[in-house]
């Protein structure tokens, strides 16, 4: 690893210059190359280059790339306005975005955003003074270039640049240090950082839950302190980042600290219910995950039996709370029905903006709630009837399809056992659940379940030994 004037340092005051955590290195030393960068992608890079623009992949890519993870999407970030990129470079793309544009760039239906190192934020209080410091003109162009668009960036692993036309990745704000310590820290104070934008709380979140790291002593702080600051997120912009909080296998590890740093009662307001009934944030995850297979299955036996499926597999936790063995499967009968219940009752409050006022009173800040009404009254009946029937008797429950596969021109239409089984299908996935590979393998679960007796009265079931839950 090249480093500029050795030494390491902490997070920073906005706009200070402390070039003795600037680092460089060869990509290829950690066995990063451009081979691990998808052709699409390359493609873009290349463009830029021959215009005679520098191109760099930027962010989260770059972190995975060097975590040895496959990145999910690859950011390019290049010294070309976001005008010349349209216009003479790619003239078809788009530029989206109200307070960081970008252009978005479709190859071959591969959609790559490619973001300015001349784009700026008004909102970026934090760092509007980067780039007046007279102590800035002793280092090279590209150095301060780099330099103050990583000080504008949230988190110190998301603060790396990999130009692999030289093969080299460029740190500033010590994110290489962080990564070898699993650690999420904000490039600047995190306090400062959390009031200029409140969703990167929820950005920190839902790093820390994909890739397992901690956060710092300070970010933690700050995060329990602001809290309640989430609630002034533009409504759009707090259901895409709630979005990619319960996706790519990380939805259970995201409810975890969600609840742990209080912001599960703002966002699901009817898990305020289910704390009522216990407190135990493993036996709630446990019965989402019976809640989503009664969905996807079609029956309660098919449901239980296909949780027992799971008893050989690593788990962070054993249902003991559940008492002796019938009364574990009634319980979770029972606990598993009133989910379905207060889903049903989620559904009324989230259409009434009266009623979400109400469930939000409690919090210090709801005096200035501006209204997010996530579910129209013309869509209240129908997402009602994809949940009927799940918060009575579920052994009488039938909502078996008959097929494992699904049907698209049915889940097109809004067919209500489509979408109920699509959903508890969505649900596992984000779970990191293992659902049956073939149609086969479906049909054989519900079969057994109907014909096994012990399944059938709850008499020798093994639920004081399942696992329920996959780390």
């Amino acid at each position: 690893m090249g480093l500029r004037n050795g030494g390491s340092s902490s997070n920073r005051k906005p706009g200070s210059v402390d070039s003795s955590s600037w680092r460089y290195f060869d990509s290829r030393a950690v066995g990063i190359s451009r081979a691990d960068i998808p052709q699409h992608t390359w493609t873009v890079l290349q463009r830029l280059k021959r215009k005679g623009f520098a191109a760099y992949l930027v962010g989260g890519c770059v972190r995975d790339l060097l975590l040895k993870r496959v990145p999910k999407d690859f950011d390019v970030i290049t010294t070309a306005n976001l005008q010349q990129i349209k216009k003479m470079v790619f003239k078809r793309c788009i530029i989206v975005g109200k307070r960081f544009p970008i252009c978005q760039v479709n190859m071959h239906g591969t959609k790559i955003e490619v973001s300015s190192f001349g784009t700026n934020s008004n909102d970026e209080k934090g760092s509007k003074d980067i780039g007046r410091l007279e102590e800035l003109k002793c280092y090279n162009e590209e150095d301060i270039l780099l330099w103050q668009n990583s000080m504008k960036r949230d988190f110190t692993i998301n603060g790396l640049f990999f130009n692999p036309f030289n093969f080299k990745i460029y740190d500033y704000v010590n994110g290489v240090r962080d990564i070898r310590k699993n650690k999420v820290c904000t490039v600047i104070p995190s306090h400062v950082s959390f009031k200029e934008d409140s969703a990167r709380i929820l950005r920190g979140l839902r790093i820390a839950a994909r890739l397992g790291f901690e956060f710092s002593s300070e970010t933690s702080a700050a995060i329990r302190g602001l809290s309640s600051s989430i609630i002034h997120i533009d409504k759009a912009r707090l259901m895409m980042e709630m979005d990619y909080l319960l996706s790519y296998g990380a939805a259970e590890s995201s409810l975890r600290l969600l609840r742990k740093y209080g912001l599960l009662d703002i966002l699901l307001p009817f898990q305020d219910q289910m704390k009522d009934k216990s407190n135990d944030s493993d036996l709630m995850l446990m019965v989402i995950r019976a809640f989503s297979a009664l969905m996807y299955f079609g029956s309660w036996w098919s449901t239980v039996n296909f949780l027992n499926q799971d008893i050989g597999a690593p788990a962070p936790f054993i249902p003991e709370t559940l008492g002796p063995s019938r009364s574990k499967l009634d319980n979770l009968m029972e606990r598993t029905s009133h989910l379905a219940s207060l889903v049903k009752s989620s559904v009324d409050t989230l259409t009434s903006l009266d009623a979400l006022k109400q469930s939000l009173a409690k919090y210090s800040e709801a005096s200035q709630f501006a209204g997010l009404v996530l579910v129209s009254n013309k869509e209240k009946e129908r997402v009602l009837r994809i949940f009927k029937g799940l918060d009575s008797d579920l052994t009488s429950y039938e909502g078996i399809r008959g097929m494992h596969d699904i049907d698209y021109k049915l889940l097109k239409n809004g067919h209500p056992y489509e979408v109920r089984f699509v959903l508890g299908k969505v649900i596992m996935d984000t779970m990191s659940e293992e659902l049956p590979h073939s149609s086969t393998e479906y049909d054989q679960l519900n079969m057994k379940a109907s014909t096994d007796d012990d399944l059938a009265d709850g008499s020798n079931h093994p639920l004081s030994t399942l696992f329920f839950s996959k780390s």
